[in-house]
């Protein structure tokens, strides 16, 4: 969990709540199709809150973020993949105040249909 403390106050956001933001963020951007299950090995592996696509680790430094993506094959890949990093980035700055650390992108599949 992340949790700002000030001298008596303590705001806490459940990692489920980061997930949602990140989740509705890289959603937005046009030609993002959806979320796909993260490889089984790195899940298996790491130590990290994962949701369906999306993987984060919150520390007192900040947040990382993994998400993998399906996107449309009419768009382009590697500007779709840098609109996706820079919205999940703002909206955690945004509505969460968090410092995000990095946002890494995996495309996993293209969509023809």
């Amino acid at each position: 969990m992340a949790t700002h403390e000030h001298p008596k106050d303590t705001v806490t956001i459940a990692p489920s709540v980061l997930l949602t933001i990140i989740h509705t963020a890289a959603l937005s951007v046009e030609g993002v199709i959806r979320t796909t299950s993260t490889p089984t090995l790195d899940r298996w592996l790491r130590r990290t809150t994962t949701d369906d696509g999306i993987e984060i680790e919150v520390n007192d430094e900040g947040v990382r973020v993994e998400v993998y993506l399906v996107v449309d094959a009419n768009h382009n890949l590697y500007e779709t993949s840098q609109r996706v990093q820079q919205e999940i980035a703002r909206t955690i700055k945004e509505y969460a105040g968090m410092k995000v650390l990095s946002v890494n992108v995996h495309i996993e599949d293209v969509n023809f249909g």
